[in-house]
């Protein structure tokens, strides 16, 4: 059994509205450190596939017909045995 863990993130140069609205959000509250926010999604799927580079094709398939949209998204997958 693997537990994989799949990160998705908008690519550079597309408008992350979410990630802009909390940037502003932390800064009104005092964050002044804060120079940036970006949002993600964060999925952690358990395969019953033990075999990391199975494991790992599999998450693949998963990210290109469901989990992320190839226009707008970078994905890294973490697998874990």
């Amino acid at each position: 059994m693997a537990e994989v863990v799949v990160e998705v993130f908008l690519k550079p140069g597309v408008a992350d509205p979410e990630g802009d609205a909390t940037f502003k959000a932390l800064r009104l509250l005092g964050f002044g450190g804060v120079t940036g926010v970006n949002s993600a999604k964060l999925f952690r799927l358990r395969l019953s596939e033990s075999d990391t580079a199975k494991a790992t094709a599999e998450a693949e398939e998963m990210c290109r017909k469901l989990l992320a949209n190839p226009v707008i998204h970078d994905y890294r997958i973490t697998v874990r045995p």
